[in-house]
């Protein structure tokens, strides 16, 4: 894989690497092949995958089923990673997507929150692994979505929408400002709580 395909946070240069839970998200262009009219049809396309390759590969599977584009009349002109504009705050992401199972094919709508779609849909791919048995190429993610939380429908993620939500830390151990102060046992009992 070339190094535009680099996952996020990796410092790694050594071959395809990936993001956490092994997803990226990547931008593919593909058109047409140019051949005697000057007009080209242009296509854009979202894709989820560990790579360059398999994003390519993904987007051929995908364009032979909607514009019935093969790899004889057209061309994939780039395929490169997108990134989150504001990957600091959490966000409520819906995803609709179509799996085949071994009984047959069934549609599904997921709820996450997570910072980027990127960590969603990999913890998508994680569960339905899990719970559902099912691989990621039996997988066609159909859209996702930004959820407001007036809008959100699971009680999972229903759950954390409360704005007097509390984390409670109920045993902090105060620890020695410097190595100088430490010690291994002390006159009195640390009070842990507060």
């Amino acid at each position: 894989a070339s190094s535009a395909f680099m996952g996020v946070g990796v410092r790694s240069n050594v071959g395809a690497s990936s993001v956490p839970r092994g997803t990226s998200t990547a931008l593919a262009v593909g058109a047409f092949r140019p051949m005697k009219t000057p007009s080209r049809k242009f296509s854009r396309m979202k894709l989820f995958a560990p790579n360059e390759v398999v994003a390519k590969s993904r987007c051929w599977y995908f364009r032979s089923q909607l514009d019935e584009l093969k790899k004889a009349c057209g061309q994939i002109l780039s395929c490169k990673e997108i990134f989150e504009k504001h990957p600091d705050g959490i966000k409520n992401f819906g995803i609709w997507l179509r799996y085949n199972s071994r009984s047959g094919t069934h549609k599904m709508y997921k709820e996450y929150r997570e910072t980027t779609l990127t960590n969603a849909v990999g913890r998508m791919y994680a569960e339905m692994a899990s719970r559902h048995r099912a691989r990621f190429s039996s997988i066609e993610i159909i859209r996702t979505a930004v959820v407001p939380a007036d809008k959100v429908r699971r009680v999972n993620t229903l759950q954390f929408i409360n704005s007097s939500i509390k984390c409670p830390l109920p045993h902090r151990v105060q620890r020695a400002s410097s190595k100088k102060y430490a010690t291994t046992f002390r006159a009195r009992r640390p009070t842990t709580y507060h």
